[in-house]
């Protein structure tokens, strides 16, 4: 049924599209400070803009889950390049606050239609410790497309390039997998008959599940909280913002990449304990630290919340197995949403913290230095609850043996 397919078309088309995804959040997380000087956007504007990045990804992305055996993979990526290419286009040509709005949930639909497609379409395509190291290696490239976007964004701003050139740059990519994918016979989905969408659903309601959906939705905005606001927060700590994003996006690469070894030798509940003792630890050190410092709380930030997201889908796949792919998008798109729903909260504190340190006489970079840093402390809290709830998660489940191999199943 799938011979005489070109899987290493296919395989770089997903990674190109999953490099697009990399490009849109590094690169405006880049230009963030300019679009919020050129419209006159106050942080909590800011921050709605990223929240459309963030609920349109989980919108497309479960519901590509659900249609994937009757929509296919093709279509969905057809999708997908539409998405893409509008939400960049309107992002370009946007005239102010409203425009960004849409054109940036354009972008989130993109990318979600890029995870709906492209996980099952590896996975079916490739078998065994095959089917593994590709998924690994396609999963390298969010944290390594992030890396290069970052600093192509740095690279760009310094040189005096405006947003929209940089904008432009994210079209590279998505006309790339576009072409790859153009004209090529795509894999069948493989129909394994193992469970209905309503025992996925049954599956659903174990204690172990809810468990999970709940702390996803904080190892997710641990991540990409400090993540999407890193050129706001810290553009005055004397470190380069876009550099701590393509330092920390560079070692969650590396760090994905040796994952087998790492949650072999500590399990998956340990991981998730480390994980949330050095991100706690890492945004704490940002909110006191500043200069060369903050690269070294960088390092330590990038360890902690390098394994939450395949760590995580990896324990829904092990512990509650017949959630199926479906629990699986389900607990991916909560994390999505969840950042989607704190976006606008961390903007607003950014504006709170500005307003308080103005009524101390601070201003111009000592004021800006002084919101990041309350900010961040607010961020704490995140990795803060989570340290308790993998207390928990670890005596809960130290007994536990757990049947399938685990796989990094998502970004």
């Amino acid at each position: 049924m799938n011979e005489n397919i070109n899987k290493s078309a296919l395989f770089n088309g997903s990674c190109f599209a999953v490099i697009t995804t990399a490009f849109t959040f590094s690169i405006r997380a880049g230009i963030l400070p300019q679009l919020g000087a050129q419209f006159n956007l106050t942080a909590e504007q800011l921050g709605f803009i990223n929240s459309m990045f963030f609920l349109g990804f989980p919108i497309s992305m479960i519901i590509g889950g659900l249609v994937y055996h009757t929509f296919g993979p093709k279509n969905i990526m057809k999708a997908a390049f539409v998405a893409h290419t509008i939400g960049i286009l309107l992002t370009i040509y946007a005239g102010g606050y409203v425009g960004l709005l849409v054109s940036t949930l354009f972008i989130g639909f993109g990318n979600g239609c890029t995870e709906a497609a492209c996980n099952p379409l590896i996975a079916d395509a490739y078998a065994g410790p095959k089917m593994n190291k590709m998924l690994s290696r396609f999963h390298m490239w969010f944290p390594g497309g992030i890396l290069i976007g970052a600093l192509i964004s740095k690279f760009m701003t310094d040189n005096g390039m405006g947003w929209q050139a940089q904008m432009w740059v994210t079209m590279i990519p998505t006309v790339i997998y576009a072409a790859l994918f153009y004209g090529k016979k795509f894999v069948e989905p493989r129909e394994d008959g193992s469970t209905s969408i309503a025992e996925n659903l049954k599956a659903m309601l174990n204690p172990v599940f809810i468990f999970l959906f709940i702390c996803m939705a904080l190892t997710a905005i641990t991540e990409f909280g400090p993540n999407q606001w890193v050129s706001v927060i810290m553009s005055n700590s004397g470190a380069s913002p876009m550099l701590i994003l393509a330092l920390t996006s560079g070692l969650m690469a590396v760090g994905r990449f040796f994952a087998g070894p790492v949650v072999h030798s500590l399990g998956q509940t340990g991981v998730l304990l480390m994980s949330a003792i050095l991100a706690a630890i890492g945004i704490y050190m940002f909110s006191v630290v500043t200069g060369p410092l903050a690269y070294v709380a960088t390092v330590i930030f990038a360890l902690g919340v390098c394994y939450f997201w395949p760590v995580m889908i990896g324990a829904v796949a092990q512990r509650v197995p017949l959630s199926g792919a479906l629990g699986m998008s389900i607990v991916g798109g909560v994390g999505m949403f969840s950042t989607a729903i704190f976006q606008p909260f961390i903007g607003s504190w950014i504006d709170s913290a500005r307003a308080e340190n103005v009524a101390l006489g601070l201003k111009g970079g000592a004021l800006e230095l002084a919101a990041g840093q309350d900010t961040l402390v607010k961020m704490i809290a995140f990795p803060g609850i989570l340290v308790v709830l993998f207390i928990i998660f670890f005596f809960w489940q130290k007994n536990v043996k757990s049947s399938v191999p685990a796989t990094a199943a998502a970004h």
